[in-house]
């Protein structure tokens, strides 16, 4: 589909025949559909390079969201995009909310010195250029195993956050296979931010308490 006030303007030449005017919208189709291609491969090509099959995905320097929008093929990925400009915050978010995914892909304002994420949260950060911000900035909020792409003289520079040493496995409901609900994990303290919600928030017997008792993480 082409874009309404683009159709009006052209409509409005009224020395145009009628034939112009129809190709000249056609073309316009044709057009936005070859940009709307060019970004889904950019997308694909951005997430083939990272590795990552789904989580939360950054993209910093959103511009008009277009590239935003491509980097959430499926379900299984949650798409923000930030920007320091206002003006393309405000025209990222009209065109996502065009295509119908708004909140699966969202698009907001940051102040440029800081990414407003908890630590080791973000799956990939995409980034043509970190501008005001460090590396250390960008792995802080990454999660272990996370991908960090920066742009680099037309090319992507991969980092992978490490798993930390002091982060141990818990895969079972007590710790490990031997029931003993002891971990050598010397990172866990009390929780000091939300970073994940599960539902269901109410169950409907008195058996079960609300939302999840336990989690078990691996690999």
């Amino acid at each position: 589909m082409f874009p309404t006030a683009r159709v009006a303007g052209f409509l409005s030449m009224k020395n145009l025949p009628c034939s112009v005017v129809l190709i000249l919208c056609l073309t316009l189709g044709v057009a936005d559909a070859l940009a709307q291609d060019r970004d889904a491969d950019s997308a694909q090509g951005i997430l083939d390079a990272a590795g990552v099959r789904g989580g939360l995905v950054v993209h910093l320097d959103c511009n008009d969201g277009k590239l935003t929008a491509a980097l959430a093929p499926g379900k299984s990925f949650v798409v923000d995009g930030l920007d320091t400009d206002p003006a393309q915050v405000a025209a990222a978010r009209r065109y996502v909310q065009s295509l119908g995914i708004y909140g699966r892909v969202s698009v907001r304002h940051f102040n440029g010195d800081a990414l407003p994420y908890a630590d080791n949260l973000v799956n990939l950060l995409v980034a043509e250029d970190l501008g005001g911000l460090d590396l250390d900035e960008a792995m802080r909020v990454l999660a272990p195993g996370g991908v960090a792409l920066i742009g680099d003289d037309g090319k992507w520079a991969r980092t992978v956050k490490p798993r930390p040493a002091e982060i141990d496995e818990w895969s079972h409901f007590l710790h490990d296979a031997s029931n003993n609900a002891v971990a050598s994990d010397s990172l866990v303290g009390p929780p000091r931010r939300l970073q994940w919600t599960a539902g269901p928030p109410w169950c409907r017997s008195h058996e079960f308490i609300s939302s999840f008792c336990a989690m078990v993480s691996a690999g």
